[in-house]
């Protein structure tokens, strides 16, 4: 007989433990700027040219969650999750310039209702990579006046909502994922290839979130303190580890350029828009999935193992040196996603577990983290990748006649709701 120890890695009292979700992934049938470029003859054209079929990347119904979100938070309650978060779609509440949609607003409130009701904390992001279409023919965020025009649907929002929710994110990484895609590499709508692009696009961001974190703060200024806590307002940022060669080699010149590279990447891809909008952020959101690598990283870092369907090396301690590297911008911390896609659920728990336990350790070495929000809630449509990764801790059999397709609680989803109930884990 051997004796097998047990570690227990126990969190915080009052940790939120959750999962996320984004609107246009998830709700279905709505028209906006990223629908319109899902079946643009380019885009269809460029996906054939591939040996792609244009359906599975177009997001149609997607999970039906717009209606079928109650039937998602049973889910959510069910695995012991104590917040959710989820996005607002713009282009449903002000689908023309200027004209607000009072059934749609209506529709969110009942949405946030509906998460109270189960005990859930709802944490709203008020943006998440897609526009209105009336918005993105005027330039989108190269519009010098989108800082204004974006502030006047996040006003319009807190302020119908700001009795039922305590926490939110202005943007959902803007800069390095969204702007780097749409404006940098041309990738996603509107496939603009330009570094004064890209410059333009970023400066405006930075802009709006501080425009809306002041207007929100006027919002509840007789309010600090509602029936839910103390309103707090950030925006979630994907930051990645930029993996190279760091110790004294022969090769000088190189050693040094690669040197330089992690700085520029650290400083203008992972920290700049939190360093501009410090003042302007009550929480760090922080996304992270994989690592960035450098040309001889290797001497440094074995590669890592994969999970097939996205090909992101997991690196689960590369989340400790991102909370150890934001702990000094002295704000509590929410890792708003962390996830796998993992069709077959063969890596899934071990991947929420290692992670988790170098959160843990990051908590023991003074990171003031908050909650875990794993990513994502359903299988989604996953944008320019479409329906084929799957992430979900809840699957989706899109080919069912149901609308949105038939849900199916994966084993790894029920491990993870030990975690959320117990509130440590055990390696």
């Amino acid at each position: 007989m051997y004796n097998v120890f047990m570690a227990t890695y126990k969190f915080p009292d009052g940790f939120k433990w959750g999962s996320a979700t984004s609107a246009h992934q998830v709700e279905g049938d709505n028209r906006n700027d990223w629908t319109v470029w899902e079946r643009s003859e380019s885009r269809v054209q460029s996906l054939k040219s591939k040996g792609l079929n244009p359906e599975g990347f177009i997001s149609g119904k997607a999970c039906d969650s717009y209606n079928r979100y109650e039937e998602d938070f049973n889910i959510v309650k069910q695995l012991n999750q104590n917040i959710q978060r989820f996005s607002i779609e713009w282009s449903r509440i002000e689908p023309e310039e200027g004209r607000f949609d009072s059934t749609a607003m209506q529709h969110y409130i009942d949405v946030v209702k509906a998460l109270r009701d189960r005990g859930i904390e709802p944490m709203v992001t008020l943006w998440h990579f897609t526009n209105p279409v009336w918005f993105a023919k005027k330039g989108g965020f190269l519009n010098k006046k989108s800082p204004e025009i974006f502030t006047r649907y996040i006003k319009y929002v807190v302020d119908n909502l700001k009795d039922r929710v305590g926490l939110w994110i202005t943007f959902n990484e803007p800069l390095n994922v969204y702007a780097g895609l749409s404006f940098l590499r041309g990738e996603w709508p509107p496939q603009h290839k330009s570094l004064l692009d890209f410059l333009k696009v970023r400066r405006n961001m930075i802009n709006a979130h501080t425009l809306a974190y002041c207007e929100i703060k006027k919002i509840y200024k007789n309010r600090i303190f509602n029936e839910y806590g103390q309103d707090q307002l950030g925006m979630s940022h994907n930051i990645n580890p930029l993996v190279g060669i760091v110790e004294n080699n022969r090769h000088i010149v190189s050693s040094f350029i690669l040197r330089a590279a992690e700085k520029f990447y650290e400083y203008f891809g992972n920290t700049y828009f939190w360093r501009k909008t410090l003042p302007c952020q009550d929480f760090i959101g922080l996304n992270y999935y994989t690592i960035q690598r450098l040309p001889g990283s290797e001497r440094n870092l074995a590669k890592q193992d994969k999970a097939d369907e996205m090909q992101w090396e997991i690196y689960p301690k590369g989340i400790y040196y991102r909370l150890i590297a934001v702990k000094k911008f002295n704000k509590p911390i929410f890792i708003t996603e962390n996830g796998i896609a993992d069709s077959a659920d063969q890596k899934r728990i071990k991947f929420i577990k290692d992670h988790l336990y170098w959160v843990w350790r990051a908590i023991q070495d003074g990171a003031d983290v908050r909650g875990y929000l794993y990513w994502s809630l359903l299988d989604n449509f996953e944008w320019d990748k479409g329906f084929a990764p799957r992430f979900g801790l809840v699957e989706i059999d899109y080919k069912t006649p149901i609308a949105g397709g038939e849900r199916k609680i994966r084993p790894s989803a029920l491990e993870y709701a030990k975690i959320c109930k117990e509130n440590q884990i055990e390696n």
